[in-house]
């Protein structure tokens, strides 16, 4: 309540500016801990669709009395929810293998020669476009199922600043019936 309070003031009354200041604040809260080691944890377990659809999710922690806290096993659920619901592919960019990204280089680059695009205009396009594509498969980089103003990252920050340890996802897998 204090840190709110601090950055109203430091932004002249300003809600949007002290919004900014905090989250700021935060990322470099999460940054400082981010080397902290995560050898506590659980999985949670998330079932849908009448048992049609599973998700595991392994959420890592500092410290055990943290992995039993109400805050850290609705985060543990909420990610599995997401899982659940945007179906990512990989937790993040560096865990997709080369070929899958030369494959999408590949199609990007075909799409813009066919509209007529050529040189570095191409290569900056292709950037702009994987980008998004790592938006769309890699768990870290999706918006947020709760809400989308904020990437699943900045969830994970925001319990990190709120809980004070640092926080990972291991992994995650999701089972579909018939997939």
């Amino acid at each position: 309540m204090m840190a709110a309070k601090k950055a109203l003031e430091e932004a002249s009354g300003d809600f949007d500016k002290a919004v900014d200041l905090l989250r700021q604040r935060g990322v470099k809260v999460a940054a400082s801990k981010g080397s902290r080691a995560t050898g506590q944890g659980l999985v949670e377990a998330y079932i849908h669709m009448g048992g049609k659809l599973g998700v595991l999710v392994e959420l890592a922690c500092e410290t055990d009395f943290v992995a039993r806290t109400d805050k850290f096993k609705e985060l543990a659920h909420d990610l599995a929810m997401h899982v659940a619901a945007s179906n990512p592919l990989y937790l993040e960019p560096s865990e997709i293998p080369m070929e899958v990204i030369a494959h999408e280089k590949q199609i990007y680059t075909e799409q813009l020669a066919a509209e007529g695009k050529k040189g570095e205009m191409v290569e900056k396009i292709v950037e702009g476009k994987l980008v998004k594509y790592y938006q769309e498969v890699c768990l870290l980089q999706q918006q947020f199922f709760k809400d989308d103003k904020q990437t699943v990252t900045d969830v994970i920050t925001a319990a990190i600043v709120a809980i004070g340890e640092n926080i990972k996802v291991r992994r995650f897998a999701r089972f579909a019936l018939g997939s």
